[in-house]
């Protein structure tokens, strides 16, 4: 006889029972390797977008809300900073490289940023199409925003003061695509680039009909901006991103621009971990609900088969006259359980991934820099669908113990 088949067989005789099983133990697997997949996803893409930052300045806030706005693009600013502090700071000899960001406009929820070209720099991100901006009402899209946009190289637009859709439009600047960038899978996915000299203009903030004497234009050379120097006390940016020069910088500049400044620093290695300290117990909480019902699925297969047994010794005790060992019996028994914990495992596997497209698809805004992918997996989900394997033995060894003790002639003798 065939252990598997005969296993099988007694499966389906049982659709309710093994549906029932199949479904509690996929849930449970489900929600862990959710859990896993978006949390290791959100890390990466923390990480990767945080990548070659030391510390971002903006004005006096939430460092948290600081990181958010002006690293993900996920939250609104803190105010702005003068220009002429920001000039000052970057000059500073613990600083090894800054760039400005100009916010406050978007199109279609997607946000424009003005800053200078050591933007694409910083993420290594390359020109796929056309060219990066220069100064005035030009633009280089983000790969994402070209295609959900439906723009290319040469076509206009009017953006719309604010970071959501529905602000006033900019109707007297044409703003013109010169660029698409390569896909990076960063944040520059899905922002608008601009010049800051642009954002200015956008603003009324850059008054071309004043007088200026040929002397008063410089640029400079630690922001890459330029500007009349008789406007510089006017000049304000959303934020500075920076790179120490040493390990110094570390040590001293924060503390420096935070008591020193009107200015905020904040740390986004420090800020992203303690972001994940505060979402982590929400987490552990819905592990732990996870957990409880594979608890459930286990004790559900437990039952199932105590009862069954009860069900077939008749079955049992003739399988044993015709020949069939004590072992079999007992293998017979965890091999049912094994199947359970088989098909609840693959069932878990998909819903798990199924569930995951599901949220990007349906809950998660096409402009947010934050998704999730259902193609990506983790050597985890082997060692999650292997435990189950292992609740399943463990749930089916009463079962198997008593089959495997089956007394022949009793139970010829009742039937």
């Amino acid at each position: 006889m065939n252990l598997i088949r005969l296993s099988w067989k007694y499966i389906i005789e049982r659709p309710l029972n093994t549906f029932l099983n199949v479904l509690l133990f996929g849930f449970g697997i489900s929600i862990i390797i959710v859990l896993l997949l978006v949390a290791q996803q959100f890390k990466s893409s923390l990480s990767k977008n945080a990548k070659g930052i030391n510390l971002v300045v903006a004005a006096k806030g939430s460092p948290l809300q600081i990181i958010l706005c002006n690293i993900y693009h996920i939250d609104f600013p803190t105010g702005n900073i003068p220009l002429k502090d920001a000039i000052k700071l970057s000059n500073n000899r613990l600083i090894k490289k800054s760039i400005p960001l100009a916010l406050g406009d978007s199109y279609k929820n997607f946000r424009l940023v003005g800053t200078t070209h050591a933007y694409t720099d910083l993420y290594k991100v390359q020109v796929g199409e056309g060219k990066l901006w220069s100064p005035h009402e030009e633009v280089t899209l983000g790969v994402n925003v070209a295609e959900q946009l439906q723009l290319k190289v040469g076509d206009t637009f009017h953006s719309e003061h604010g970071l959501q859709s529905g602000g006033l439009a900019h109707d007297e600047h044409h703003l013109t695509v010169v660029g698409i960038l390569d896909r990076s899978g960063t944040v520059l996915d899905n922002l608008i680039l601009t010049s800051i000299e642009n954002i200015w203009e956008l603003h009324g903030t850059h008054d071309e009909s004043s007088p200026h004497h040929e002397d008063d234009e410089i640029s400079t050379t630690a922001l890459g901006i330029s500007f009349h120097q008789d406007e510089l006390e006017q000049k304000e940016i959303t934020s500075l991103i920076i790179q120490y020069a040493g390990p110094m910088g570390a040590v001293r500049l924060p503390r420096m621009i935070n008591s020193q400044t009107n200015m905020q620093s904040a740390s986004p290695a420090y800020e992203t971990t303690r972001l994940f300290s505060l979402v982590g117990v929400g987490v552990d909480v819905l592990n732990g609900f996870a957990y409880l019902i594979i608890l459930i699925a286990a004790l559900s297969i437990f039952i199932s088969l105590y009862n069954s047994l009860k069900q077939r010794a008749y079955d049992l005790a003739i399988m044993r006259s015709m020949g069939a060992s004590k072992r079999f019996l007992l293998f017979h028994v965890i091999i049912e359980s094994l199947i359970i914990s088989f098909l609840g495992g693959i069932f878990g596997l998909f819903l798990a991934h199924f569930s995951i497209w599901a949220i990007d698809y349906f809950f998660i805004p096409t402009e947010s820099q934050m998704h999730v992918s259902p193609l990506i997996f983790s050597i985890y989900e082997i060692i999650i669908v292997g435990l189950s394997f292992v609740v399943g033995f463990i749930a089916s060894l009463l079962p198997a113990i008593g089959a495997y003790k089956t007394d022949i002639s009793k139970t010829l003798a009742k039937g």
